[in-house]
């Protein structure tokens, strides 16, 4: 990629950014262009030359979103540490997305969950079923997950939560529940119980 590229890929992801804190902090409706603006350092007419109206660039935000919170993920199941802290640091990071994002924002983002074909479904099927298969294959490795368990199951159980997360009436509610609901996931209703000799 030449310099004009990147800068140009530079400037578009600085007005990304920039939306996306703006809306995690603010909602959708209350935020301006020129307030986004403001904050990537561009100007307005910069960012209808790379979205052509707000619609677009809210919907260019909730795509970024998405690949930047699958890209997390994948860090995560790829890092070099034990699984419980894995495990640990994926529930940190659903509690700290739940507490940093906007409601107005959400809700956005899971009505377009909610549509047929939508683009967290088709990143949940490239690459969360990848990386939940191995997280849950070193799970087993290292002796923390039941061996006797088929990652048809777990990815079942999986799929569960996400179909009966899509239903509207469910999606308005869970956000304060996002903490628990992982730990649930992840260490059942009796807890996490320390390995022996730990």
């Amino acid at each position: 990629m030449d310099g004009f590229k990147r800068r140009k890929e530079q400037k578009k992801r600085n007005i990304l950014e920039a939306s996306l804190a703006l809306f995690m902090e603010y909602g959708i409706q209350k935020v301006s262009i020129s307030e986004i603006a403001k904050q990537a350092n561009v100007s307005q007419v910069t960012i209808y030359n790379y979205f052509e109206n707000k619609h677009t660039l809210i919907h260019e935000v909730f795509l970024y979103y998405i690949d930047k919170a699958s890209s997390d993920f994948e860090k995560i199941v790829h890092d070099n540490i034990p699984f419980p802290e894995k495990i640990k640091k994926i529930i940190f990071n659903k509690r700290e997305i739940a507490n940093q994002i906007h409601m107005e924002f959400y809700q956005y983002m899971m009505k377009e969950y909610s549509t047929e074909g939508n683009y967290i479904e088709k990143i949940y099927v490239e690459k969360a079923v990848p990386y939940f298969t191995q997280l849950f294959k070193d799970g087993k490795e290292q002796g923390y997950v039941d061996p006797n368990l088929s990652d048809e199951a777990i990815l079942f159980y999986v799929q569960m939560l996400k179909d009966y997360i899509q239903r509207e009436e469910v999606y308005q509610k869970i956000l304060p529940l996002t903490e628990d609901i992982t730990s649930i996931f992840f260490y059942g209703i009796i807890g996490k119980k320390e390995k022996d000799g730990s």
